[in-house]
């Protein structure tokens, strides 16, 4: 079952003086990539809440948010007035405004308020794990749904694939026929004896150059292999990317020794087929 690299969760908590807002927002990426946006009250936890992600998310560039939202009494905090009129400076700069326009503004940006408290108490930062906890499980579905979507997708193009591949077997005698009665005429077109026996060896070693058994056996067994990882329990993202290496160069050599229109023309269209494959699995995980 294949995970998407795209992901949304959120959650929200309401403490008696607080409310936390908790948001993940994830795009594909190689590695994992966690970008932390949390107020500086909340710093000294921000390893431990990386940590907890890391855990789960495994791959991908990940927008994590900590919002805190003041909803009570709290007689340890107060307006950072420097942050304050900082931003209403900046926002002044972008576009004009009363100042009571540009202090609402303000007031909703991260750092505005400070307090003396040093540490976190216990009771918040679990309430704030938890919400993270609910955040990452939302995000997975969300993957998960995705993902779902994305499976349907190379399942019609590996039968596609299949198709083709069956196409190109359906013509390869005729392929090879072909070849053939043009090397014939090109000989007869030049007028000269030729050894009989000695035209057919050379025939026969000229035609081998171009046969195309083995290729069109390792692009079936690709093509279930890719199916095979497609169907296993765990998302293997970066498997099947190598596998479609090994599909693509099955199908290049190919190409390369049809030296038949016909053949030539499924080739691209194989090739169209797999490069579709390859955008795709970009958002695997």
């Amino acid at each position: 079952m294949i995970h998407s690299m795209t992901g949304y969760g959120k959650q929200v908590v309401q403490l008696p003086t607080k409310k936390i807002t908790v948001e993940l927002k994830s795009l594909n990426s190689k590695n994992l990539d966690i970008n932390a946006r949390i107020p500086q009250a909340y710093r000294d936890k921000e390893l431990l809440l990386r940590k907890q992600i890391a855990n789960s998310v495994l791959r991908g560039k990940v927008d994590f948010g900590l919002y805190v939202e003041i909803t009570g009494e709290d007689t340890t905090a107060e307006v950072n007035q420097g942050v304050v009129k900082k931003y209403m400076e900046q926002l002044a700069g972008i576009a004009q405004g009363d100042e009571l326009k540009l202090l609402e503004l303000a007031l909703r940006m991260p750092d505005t308020m400070k307090t003396d408290k040093d540490e976190i108490d216990a009771e918040e930062f679990e309430a704030i794990t938890n919400a993270l906890s609910k955040a990452i499980e939302a995000l997975q579905q969300f993957r998960l749904e995705e993902g779902q979507a994305l499976e349907q997708d190379f399942k019609h193009r590996l039968q596609l694939l299949r198709q083709l591949l069956g196409d190109v077997i359906s013509i390869d005698p005729e392929r090879l026929h072909s070849i053939r009665e043009r090397l014939e005429k090109a000989v007869a077109d030049l007028k000269a004896e030729v050894d009989d026996n000695r035209f057919e060896q050379e025939l026969i070693y000229y035609l081998e150059k171009y046969d195309i058994t083995e290729e069109k056996v390792r692009l079936g067994n690709h093509l279930d292999y890719f199916e095979t990882t497609l169907n296993s329990n765990d998302s293997n993202g970066k498997k099947l990317g190598f596998i479609c290496q090994e599909i693509g160069r099955e199908i290049n050599t190919i190409g390369s020794k049809s030296n038949y229109a016909p053949m030539q023309q499924l080739v691209v269209q194989m090739k169209d087929e797999l490069e579709k494959i390859k955008e795709q699995l970009l958002n695997v995980l």
